[in-house]
């Protein structure tokens, strides 16, 4: 069976970090994308098989911005006293939020108009990592008018799809938490 353009280049970029042509390509690119600004506004995205997956279309209304972060370790600064080294906090401290997620958050925030369709990984070095974020605009009369995009129009009022999905996640741990104090009420009523 024949083989398609994006099954090609979803196979270079799962294996391409085995190659030295990788590693040449992308330290250039590396290189590039530090001197830009954190948010920049794309014309192409670089894995156009990632972003057709997302919804991605070559049209108006439809833009793809890379977004670059911070990497490393979120260590605390180290208390001077008064606790035994495991009790010191310092180590092993995440963030509650994924990189990725942060990217469409920083994006969706500097493009308010804009709601966003989905993001994939680009790159990273020892300092930083790239995603690139796709963001359509639900009021632009091109999306207005192709059929994908329905369930997008009408919406422009709406918080945005990360704010929705956060506040679901507060929502369920509500109900979660109510149900755990109306299941331990009964059991020490039945005792």
């Amino acid at each position: 069976m024949a083989k398609g353009l994006y099954h090609y280049l979803a196979e270079a970029w799962a294996g391409a970090k085995d190659s030295w042509v990788w590693d040449v390509v992308m330290k250039q690119r590396l290189i590039e994308w530090r001197r830009e600004p954190s948010i920049v506004r794309i014309e192409k995205p670089t894995r156009i098989n990632k972003a057709r997956q997302y919804g991605y279309k070559a049209k108006q209304g439809i833009i793809v911005v890379r977004v670059r972060l911070r990497r490393g370790p979120f260590n605390r600064r180290r208390p001077n006293s008064g606790r035994r080294p495991k009790r010191m906090g310092v180590y092993g401290i995440t963030t509650d939020k994924g990189l990725q997620l942060i990217a469409e958050e920083r994006a969706a925030r500097k493009y308010p108009n804009m709601e966003v369709l989905g993001s994939y990984w680009v790159g990273e070095d020892g300092a930083y990592a790239w995603y690139e974020v796709i963001l359509v605009d639900p009021s632009h009369p091109a999306i207005r008018k192709d059929p994908s995009f329905t369930w997008l129009v009408g919406k422009e009022d709406d918080e945005g799809r990360r704010r929705r999905r956060l506040r679901e996640r507060q929502r369920k741990l509500i109900e979660r938490l109510r149900r755990k104090g109306a299941d331990q009420s009964q059991s020490t009523q039945s005792r």
